[in-house]
């Protein structure tokens, strides 16, 4: 894992009260739990989804530069789905699948196995991210 100091990108995200914020305030939204469907704003699985599909839609773009010299559209469709384990946690499934006007099916499976290799969540079947859970006041810097 690279040293904190070496990241290029961040963010900050807070959720309280029934609304998550980033810091920049670019994202201000109303949020629903999986627990009470019924109400109104986004669930968790809408934001694993959009955070999946923004992921792998910047690495898709990258990768496309390198499958070609033309410029195509990428998209990218995210579907994560929340479940509970028998013992009681919850588990997130999610799938995505990358699609590219004017490229050949050779092109588009170069693309997305190099989108793949890019992307920051998982390589070859293994994890490739951390999640540290602290109590707030103890993050690390």
């Amino acid at each position: 894992m690279p040293s904190s100091s070496s990241w290029v990108h961040q963010a900050v995200a807070t959720a309280e009260g029934g609304r998550v914020r980033t810091d920049d305030g670019e994202l201000s939204t109303r949020l629903s739990s999986p627990l009470a469907p019924e109400g109104t704003g986004l669930t968790p699985e809408q934001l694993l989804a959009a955070a999946f599909a923004s992921c792998l839609h910047h690495a898709a773009v990258e990768a496309s530069t390198q499958i070609t010299d033309e410029s195509h559209t990428v998209q990218v469709r995210a579907e994560a789905r929340l479940q509970r384990d028998e013992d009681g946690c919850y588990r997130a499934d999610v799938r995505a699948s990358i699609g590219s006007c004017g490229l050949s099916p050779r092109q588009l499976s170069s693309l997305v196995e190099y989108a793949d290799r890019l992307w920051p969540f998982c390589r070859d079947g293994e994890p490739r991210h951390t999640l540290t859970v602290v109590p707030a006041g103890h993050e690390a810097r």
